[in-house]
């Protein structure tokens, strides 16, 4: 049996019609379905059960001779989440009481943490494992902090030879984007928002840029569409000889422009962007790059390409365009 949080969620969802189409079918979903279209993230797919998280703990004691794997792709994911004793619960203490679990009855573990842990990116996105160097990265919001405490945790826990699953990975995930993103409301993806926009009025607005040198639109991400995302943990899963903490992105920053164009492009029409101010509440908390250091990945194995903006943009938008837009 395969334990999945999150498995209604985005890439959660993803990864659940990617395991079935392997002919993995025992796989638990643990999520909140909640009132609104959620459920069709996982409307195409096979399910051997569901569960609130609430009750994900009493679950895996009854179950612990049956559970092959953990994937934990459930937390707080809102960046602009601003009750921190919420956050920590959800995306340190939990995952802590996770790990344990799996260390004592060797479950293989998998879980999301976040590239929002490198703050503004000025010590660099190199997914270091080792303590001095997480210290030194600086969150920028309690989101952030939180993903980063339960990584300096891990490595802690790793330096002083304490037990750890058969296999973990912590998943730096950078900026995704792609189907059964929808449910997310104000934390969609860019790449989705601009859809809309451009769909409703035939033009995108983006922030202006507030730093000098940094053109309007010219803020940069390491934009990676949730297929390569799926890839990479499916890859993780048949190496179960590899453990770590790993960047999740494709390496390359691409900016929002481009990405704007490239969705001007997919629908047809001609380009028409128009820059509007920041928020207040992200003023001076805003990152202009990021960009994903995946040279640990490459060295470990990892050798398949991934998809350009053009190339993913593309097929996402055909997607939307189909009517129907989940996977």
């Amino acid at each position: 049996m395969i334990v999945l949080t999150g498995g209604c969620g985005f890439v959660g969802s993803n990864l659940l019609a990617a395991l079935n189409a392997r002919g993995e079918t025992d796989v638990v979903v643990c999520d909140n379905f909640g009132s609104d279209e959620k459920w069709r993230n996982v409307g195409k797919h096979e399910i051997a059960g569901v569960i609130k998280p609430e009750k994900l703990i009493e679950f895996l004691f009854q179950n612990q001779g049956r559970i092959k794997t953990l994937f934990h792709l459930g937390a707080k994911s809102s960046t602009t989440e601003s009750d921190a004793d919420d956050l920590i619960q959800t995306n340190f203490a939990l995952p802590v009481h996770l790990w344990n679990w799996c260390a004592d009855h060797k479950i293989r573990f998998y879980y999301a943490s976040s590239a929002t842990v490198y703050g503004d990116g000025s010590k660099g996105f190199k997914d270091h494992f080792h303590p001095d160097s997480m210290a030194a990265q600086i969150p920028l919001n309690p989101h952030a902090w939180s993903k980063l405490a339960f990584d300096r945790w891990v490595v802690r826990r790793i330096a002083a030879q304490k037990p750890c699953p058969p296999q973990w990975a912590g998943l730096r995930f950078f900026s995704v984007y792609g189907p059964n993103e929808y449910h997310k409301g104000d934390q969609t993806s860019v790449a989705y928002k601009l859809y809309e926009q451009i769909k409703a009025g035939g033009i995108a607005k983006l922030f202006k840029s507030e730093t000098p040198g940094v053109d309007h639109g010219g803020q940069k991400r390491d934009f990676i569409y949730v297929e390569d995302v799926v890839s990479v943990i499916l890859w993780l899963f048949d190496h179960p000889e590899i453990s770590g903490l790993f960047n999740v992105g494709t390496g390359k920053a691409r900016s929002f422009n481009e990405l704007a164009h490239s969705i001007f492009v997919a629908l047809g029409k001609e380009p028409d962007i128009r820059y509007i101010e920041q928020p207040d509440s992200l003023k001076g908390r805003y990152q202009n790059f990021t960009e994903a250091d995946i040279q640990k990945l490459r060295e470990k194995g990892y050798d398949k390409p991934f998809a350009s903006v053009e190339e993913a943009v593309k097929k996402y938008v055909s997607l939307l365009e189909s009517g129907d837009g989940y996977r």
